[in-house]
């Protein structure tokens, strides 16, 4: 079982930025890729950003130049560096770990750009 803990949400005003961070826990190994996805009311779940295990990227186009995603596998943690938010980025963020034996969701944080 591995655990997903999401940090990093809040309120800001558009423009600004934001870093979220999902740490790992459990027994974690065979990875295929970690990601970002965002849900807003009403609408479905979609993917923001993904990095896989080799280190490839790669970003929904609506955050495309603004969002980045890292990973630090030292800290088994993956980072979601939002910047320039627009208040369309509200939403839900949920932090995903794809491995060979299936998957693992975190419990979310939610990201509000309002003035």
């Amino acid at each position: 079982q591995v655990q997903l803990v999401e940090s990093g949400g809040g309120l800001v005003q558009p423009g600004g930025s934001l870093r979220l961070s999902c740490a790992a826990s459990g027994s974690i190994f065979s990875i295929n890729f970690m990601g970002w996805y965002r849900q807003a009311p009403g609408k479905e779940r979609e993917p923001v950003a993904i990095i896989t295990n080799d280190g490839s990227t790669n970003y929904a186009d609506s955050v495309k130049g603004r969002f980045t995603i890292s990973r630090y596998n030292a800290k088994n943690t993956v980072v979601l560096q939002m910047n320039s938010l627009k208040p369309e980025d509200t939403a839900v963020y949920y932090c995903y770990w794809n491995f060979v034996n299936g998957g693992s969701w975190g419990q979310g944080t939610q990201v509000t750009v309002s003035s």
